[in-house]
């Protein structure tokens, strides 16, 4: 049987992901990992040269994805910060690798710099003075991550915090926070 080097790399990064996302860079296991993936450690180190490759590649991989799935709209910023709640909402493993990172492996955390400049450029156009466009989408991260970040014991308060009403709710709360922000920086 053939071997897909394609398919494995996927895989292992698949399994990376859970993993890391779940533990951290030290608390995840290469074993695991490979296990996950269906292939051997080895695999590990032949397609990322280790662990610590693994993990840079997981988290690169996790921010390109969400820049592709989620690209800045100038035209419309608060609706844009509305699209990056949804998308922490679909894949919270994202946060939770970004978090990892810059917690333990923070020379991780910038390797995706480009894509970080791409946004910057498409929202320099529309950033409101006196912000910069690095504050705006500094603003925007902050406000649409603030209750993936919010302890449970805080979110829990909330009735019914885990339906669908109180989930679009907060996406609303994001959007008008944001034009709030804007409108006050114009």
């Amino acid at each position: 049987m053939a071997r897909d080097a394609e398919a494995t790399r996927e895989r292992l990064l698949a399994a990376a992901t859970v993993e890391f996302a779940a533990h951290g860079f030290a608390g995840g296991r290469v074993e695991r990992i490979a296990s996950q993936a269906e292939c051997n450690v080895r695999m590990i180190y032949a397609y990322f040269g280790g662990k610590s490759g693994l993990f840079d590649a997981t988290l690169a991989q996790a921010l390109r994805r969400m820049a592709e799935n989620v690209p800045p709209r100038p035209e419309d910023l608060a609706g844009w910060a509305g699209d990056v709640f949804d998308h922490h909402q679909r894949f919270p493993e994202v946060l939770r690798l970004s978090m990892w990172a810059q917690l333990e492996r923070p020379e991780a955390a910038a390797e995706p710099s480009d894509v970080y400049r791409d946004k910057t450029l498409a929202v320099a156009t529309a950033a409101a003075r006196p912000l910069t466009a690095v504050d705006v989408l500094v603003f925007i991260y902050a406000i649409a991550q603030a209750w993936q970040f919010s302890p449970e014991g805080l979110t829990g308060l909330e009735k019914n915090s885990g339906t669908e009403e109180a989930l679009a709710a907060r996406r609303q709360a994001v959007v008008i926070a944001v034009e709030r922000m804007l409108q006050a920086g114009t």
